[in-house]
């Protein structure tokens, strides 16, 4: 192997974070209940963005510590509370959701995140919308 290959790798290892883009970013969340006369649509913040990912192709050349696949997580967040209008007396009208306050790569945490595949879009309204900024 050549020392600028070397070079090259051990960077890579050693810096590879700096290159990731896992930020907070806008999101709308859609709630319902079936016993409440709207549609809630909130304005909060996710983790999403790009993460440095290891290939695995090289894995008996590295070592398995320097082999990873991180993604985009939350490294802080917080929890809000709203309040779904229109609900009847006997309803629970409140909604508590995650607000990311700051990310990181890093492993997917199965408390808190689906990490094997995207689940389907059915983030949208089938009653009349209210919109909650918070």
């Amino acid at each position: 192997m050549s020392p600028f290959f070397v070079m090259s790798l051990l960077f890579g290892l050693t810096f590879g974070q700096t290159a990731s883009l896992c930020a907070p970013s806008e999101y709308t969340i859609h709630v319902e209940k079936r016993e409440c006369a709207y549609c809630l649509a909130i304005n909060t913040t996710i983790c999403a963005g790009f993460c440095m990912t290891r290939d695995s192709n090289g894995k008996k050349l590295l070592l398995k510590s320097a082999l990873s696949q991180n993604v985009c997580t939350y490294k802080e967040m917080l929890y809000r509370t709203a309040l779904i209008p229109g609900c009847p007396h006997h309803t629970i009208p409140y909604y508590s959701y995650p607000v990311a306050v700051s990310c990181k790569c890093g492993k997917c945490n199965t408390d808190y995140s689906d990490c094997v595949r995207e689940r389907p879009r059915t983030n949208y309204c089938t009653k009349p919308q209210k919109l909650c900024n918070l």
